[in-house]
C-alpha cells in the first residue's frame, strides 16, 4: 500500500511549510528581516511499464507507460529579497539600507558576518557597533566630545563639535554585496554568513557597483505580509489534513483485506 508512504511524505512537507511560516510570522516585526517560502519537489518514480516500450509481438510502442510517484520532497527554503518598508525613527545611528547591500561585521571569532539591521549603537569607547556589541566594519569611532552626528547617503559619517563650525569626517560606511543573496547562512540576530553558494563578498562604497544607498534616521522593516502568510498557513493546514485522510483511507482498505475470508 504506496499510499501510506506517499501521504506520509505529504503530512511532512506540509508540517514544513507550517513551521517556515510560523517563523515568518514569529518575525513580522524583526528588523530588515525576509520572508522565506519553503519549497518542494516529488521524489523520483516507480517505472512499471516505461513510455516508448515495444509492447507486442507486433511493435507497437507505449505512448505514455506507467509511471507511479513515491510522495514528496523538501527542495529549498528560499529567502524572498524584496525589500521592507523604511520607517523613520529619527536615531542617529539608526541606517536603512535602500536597494541591495549588508552592513559587514565582525564576530568574536573573528569571521565576518553580514546584516541588513541598521539598528546600530554606540559602546562606551565610543565604537559603532550592533545591539549585539558586534563592531562593524570598518572601524569608526565616536569621539565622547561629540555634539551630533550625520550620516549621507554615500556612508560618509560626520562629527559636529561645540568647538568647529565645520563637521570632521570621521569615517565612511562600506556595504557588501553578493552574486548569490539568497545563498547567505542564517545564523540568527540577523546575522548572515559567507558561503560557497552566496560567492565572496564584494565589498564597495553606497551607491556603486549596483549597491544600495545609506538612510539616516530610518529602519528597514520585515518585509513579511502577513496577509499572505496566514492564507497559506490555512492552504497548508487543508494539505495536512488531505493527506491525513489519505492514510485514513488507506488503513481502512488495508483493514478490509485482513477481514477477507
Amino acid at each position: 500500500m504506496r499510499a501510506l508512504k506517499i501521504a506520509a511524505t505529504g503530512m511532512s512537507a506540509q508540517q514544513m511549510r507550517v513551521e517556515v511560516i510560523s517563523n515568518n510570522l514569529a518575525n513580522m516585526n524583526t528588523t530588515g528581516y525576509n520572508a522565506r517560502r519553503a519549497e518542494f519537489a516529488d521524489l523520483h518514480y516507480q517505472q512499471v511499464a516505461r513510455a516508448g516500450t515495444v509492447s507486442a509481438a507486433d511493435g507497437s510502442v507505449l505512448p505514455t507507460g506507467v509511471q507511479l510517484g513515491l510522495g514528496v520532497r523538501p527542495t529549498a527554503v528560499s529567502v524572498s529579497l524584496s525589500q521592507g518598508a523604511l520607517s523613520q525613527t529619527g536615531g542617529d545611528l539608526d541606517l536603512a539600507i535602500e536597494g541591495q547591500g549588508y552592513l559587514e561585521v565582525t564576530l568574536p571569532s573573528g569571521l565576518s558576518a553580514y546584516t541588513r539591521d541598521g539598528g546600530l549603537k554606540r559602546s562606551a569607547d565610543g565604537q559603532i557597533v550592533t545591539s549585539d556589541g558586534y563592531p562593524v566594519v570598518p572601524d569608526i569611532t565616536i569621539p565622547s566630545d561629540t555634539r551630533s552626528i550625520s550620516v549621507n547617503a554615500d556612508g560618509e559619517v560626520y562629527g559636529y563639535f561645540a568647538d568647529q563650525v565645520a563637521p570632521q569626517l570621521l569615517g565612511t560606511f562600506s556595504l557588501a554585496g553578493f552574486a548569490n543573496p539568497k545563498g547567505l547562512e542564517a545564523m540568527g540576530s540577523n546575522l548572515f554568513l559567507e558561503t560557497a553558494g552566496s560567492g565572496p563578498a564584494l565589498v564597495g562604497a553606497p551607491g556603486e557597483d549596483g549597491l544600495g544607498t545609506v538612510r539616516q534616521g530610518y529602519l528597514e522593516d520585515s518585509s513579511v505580509d502577513a496577509v499572505r502568510e496566514v492564507t497559506e498557513l490555512i492552504e497548508a493546514q487543508r494539505g495536512y489534513e488531505l493527506n491525513a485522510k489519505v492514510i485514513t483511507a488507506a488503513d481502512q482498505m488495508l483493514s478490509a483485506t485482513t477481514q477477507v475470508r
